[in-house]
């Protein structure tokens, strides 16, 4: 099910694809794995340029405002697809009585750590186009090639531990579980600023 190269080379390839047709992509659900890892990657590399956006000198108060919320949702919206990925998971290891009970719990999930994974091959994309950058101050390309090759051994060893822990796992040495990221400032229920603001509108 888990093959960490197999996700790392799909990262790196819709990475490079969705620069040059950023559009290419929506949200329909996927229940299939790969997919489901495409769509939770597509959450990020959305949500890293809108951040980008965030930062143009010049934007007015109204741009950043409208900015932050797409932030927001943005970043929901990436939450999610990484639980969907370990559902997925957590149902195929189910029909064969997996992850043992019994087993160690390993501290973070497969889709926590494919989230990290996609992180990863999005900031090595941006740091070897900065590398490649014409006409950049001196010195600029390589303080970049320096920080690709922490990047790229980073990952390496990310992808190795994804690894390690889905074949610990399917040998019932080790478990892992859903961890819930329950964010409470998109809840109009939970975020004070939201539901304060909802009471004194409907008492005026």
């Amino acid at each position: 099910m888990i093959q960490a190269n197999a996700i790392v080379n799909l990262h790196d390839q819709l990475t490079r694809d969705w620069h040059v047709a950023p559009a290419a992509a929506g949200f329909a659900r996927a229940t299939e794995w790969l997919p489901a890892v495409a769509l939770q990657h597509r959450a990020n590399f959305d949500l890293w340029h809108i951040e980008d956006e965030a930062r143009t000198p010049g934007a007015t108060d109204a741009e950043l405002a409208a900015v932050k919320r797409r932030v927001d949702s943005t970043n929901q919206l990436r939450n999610d697809l990484a639980e969907q990925l370990d559902h997925i998971l957590l149902d195929w290891l189910a029909a064969r009585n997996l992850p043992n009970p019994a087993a160690a719990l390993h501290s973070e999930s497969p889709g926590l750590i494919i989230d990290r994974l996609s992180i990863l091959s999005l900031k090595i994309y941006h740091t070897r186009e900065e590398a490649d950058r014409p006409a950049a101050p001196p010195g600029h390309a390589e303080r970049n090639l320096k920080r690709l090759a922490i990047l790229a051994e980073q990952r390496a060893d990310l992808a190795h531990c994804l690894d390690l822990l889905w074949q610990e796992t399917l040998t019932g040495a080790r478990r892992f579980k859903i961890y819930r990221q329950l964010k409470m400032y998109n809840d109009p229920s939970l975020n004070p600023a939201i539901y304060r603001k909802s009471a004194t509108d409907s008492s005026s």
